[in-house]
């Protein structure tokens, strides 16, 4: 009985003392009493976005897709981009994952789309707000830290499995750097240019929008970045609650021991995330040349206006 005693004394923690398990199941099935309507009503624009974007993809023709995109990736930034976005795609669809692909774009440009709706903002007011972004660091360095399995269960319990779960629980992932980065780019701002601007009377207003957030632009297009590739990184675990795409690729090649299945899919992630973090860095950089006068674009340009100079008659 005495070395029971010790025994306990010495080791309280073999029991729960905090039984936050349970704390944290009757809150969530509290709201899914409760608020399961307002959770539903979140699905709808989410749902609207995701599959406007997956039926814009996959109704264009892959042989379309592979040639218009590279000139697009061209006009925005580099040919040399341009060339390895081309083989990129085409590499894709060479492998049998191009529907996959589409799906998984899809998936990654919504969520993309619904960071940068929330992160910008919220970075904004944190950058203004000490105050606020006190209270808003721990929350955030929650949301980076925190396995998302964890909290795949209660996001299928409040929204259910599908499509719109997998971008509700990759925008949890993906959304803190935005926020951090749009923070950190307009605190370091230089003070001259600040006051400057201020010294010429603008407005408080006139100083964030004008000043603070064009400055910080590199800074907040880098964390728009790192946001693309988090979504990226989750999707194979958003395919364990009935998210289609590559993701679901590996996750039956795994399920099934089929280690073509599952190679063919990640490597059809990792050349889809190459093109898709070459090309958004590139987009952050200056150019240079005037939108107009480069690319695709800037050779039509050119080409018109040598024939309307040949075409016109030589004046006497």
């Amino acid at each position: 009985m005495i070395i029971a005693t010790l025994q306990q004394f010495l080791d309280p923690f073999q029991d729960a003392i905090l039984p936050l398990g349970d704390w944290v199941e009757v809150g969530v099935r509290w709201l899914v009493d409760n608020y399961r309507g307002v959770f539903q009503a979140i699905r709808v624009p989410i749902n609207l976005v995701l599959s406007a974007i997956e039926s814009f993809l996959l109704a264009i023709p892959s042989l379309i897709f592979v040639l218009v995109a590279p000139l697009l990736i061209w006009q925005l930034t580099n040919r040399g981009l341009a060339l390895a976005c081309f083989s990129g795609l085409l590499l894709l669809g060479s492998l049998g994952a191009w529907q996959e692909s589409m799906t998984t774009l899809s998936l990654v440009l919504t969520a993309v789309a619904f960071c940068t709706l929330i992160g910008i903002p919220v970075g904004i007011l944190s950058a203004t707000n000490d105050r606020f972004e006190g209270i808003l660091r721990p929350i955030l360095d929650a949301m980076q830290t925190l396995p998302a399995f964890v909290y795949l269960v209660p996001v299928v319990m409040l929204f259910g499995i599908g499509a719109v779960p997998g971008v509700i629980v990759t925008l949890v992932f993906a959304v803190p750097p935005l926020i951090r980065l749009t923070n950190l780019g307009i605190r370091q701002v230089q003070k001259e240019a600040v006051e400057a601007a201020a010294a010429f009377g603008s407005t408080p207003n006139q100083l964030l929008w004008e000043v603070q957030v064009p400055l910080a632009m590199p800074t907040i297009l880098a964390g728009l970045n790192q946001s693309l590739m988090l979504s990226l990184s989750m999707v194979v675990i958003a395919s364990l609650i009935g998210v289609g795409g590559l993701g679901q690729m590996v996750n039956r090649g795994i399920g099934r021991l089929d280690v073509s299945l599952a190679a063919t899919g990640g490597i059809s992630i990792v050349i889809l995330a190459i093109v898709l973090d070459r090309v958004t860095q590139a987009m952050g950089q200056p150019k240079g040349i005037p939108f107009h006068k480069r690319g695709p674009l800037g050779l039509i340009l050119k080409w018109v206006k040598s024939t309307d100079s040949i075409s016109e008659p030589s004046v006497q």
